[in-house]
């Protein structure tokens, strides 16, 4: 591989989950030649002890920013799985120069003015509402069943690495100013065998939108567990 098929490649988890979700992918850009980052946002995997009720979604953003800043990235391909949809839309008005592509993967794409729980069902609203009233600072993980992970050894695994989601991410409001559509290469990923109306709908939104790609693929949420080889290569297309 020449150096100018290199590509950088920023990895941003879903709620509950942590850099490590992204090991099986990771492992294979880097074995193709190409530079992985993996982060892992606060209160979260490995960094669960960071846990705070300070923790807001703009901390998250920061994780983000901060790698690119400090370790000097640019022509970066950035992915944000689900929850981080809404940390990647953000990024994208502080990093825009530094980004080359961007992936939703089987995430929420936020408009200007919306907060997260406005993306979220009413159900799930709820619960984080009356959490929070509580004064509870996070929020348990689901089985990872929920996500139709396909194989039984690594639902086991996912439900041993998951760690509770800070409340405090929910309700910020996020100010975009369009950033996120002036990306170069930009793409929706949808889980096929996932049930969701959230991501439909935003798989449709994206689909009315000029110079987005909006493709399937055949996996459960976590996508990057299910299939990664496919996936690996799909990044290394869309980038």
């Amino acid at each position: 591989m020449s150096a100018a098929q290199h590509r950088t490649f920023v990895l941003v988890h879903g709620a509950w989950h942590g850099g490590w979700c992204w090991r099986r992918v990771a492992d294979r850009l880097t074995a193709a030649g190409h530079r992985v980052f993996t982060p892992t946002l606060t209160g979260l995997g490995e960094r669960q002890h960071l846990m705070s009720a300070s923790i807001t979604l703009d901390t998250h953003v920061q994780d983000v920013c901060n790698l690119i800043r400090f370790e000097e990235l640019s022509d970066i391909c950035l992915v944000g799985h689900s929850y981080a949809g809404m940390v990647i839309s953000r990024v994208a008005e502080e990093m825009e120069d530094r980004i080359s592509s961007f992936v939703f993967l089987d995430a929420f794409v936020p408009e200007d003015g919306e907060t997260p729980l406005d993306l979220i069902t009413t159900q799930v609203q709820e619960g984080i509402r009356a959490a929070i009233a509580r004064g509870e600072i996070t929020r348990a993980p689901p089985p990872a069943a929920y996500f139709k992970v396909q194989a039984p050894a690594d639902v086991a695994w996912i439900d041993s690495m998951m760690t509770p989601q800070p409340n405090g991410v929910w309700p910020d409001k996020i100010h975009l100013t369009g950033a996120r559509d002036r990306i170069a290469k930009r793409a929706y990923v949808r889980a096929g065998l996932y049930p969701s109306v959230s991501f439909d709908a935003a798989m449709e939104k994206q689909s009315k939108r000029e110079g987005w790609r909006v493709l399937s693929m055949a996996g459960g949420h976590d996508l990057m567990v299910d299939v990664p080889e496919e996936l690996a290569n799909l990044f290394i297309e869309l980038a």
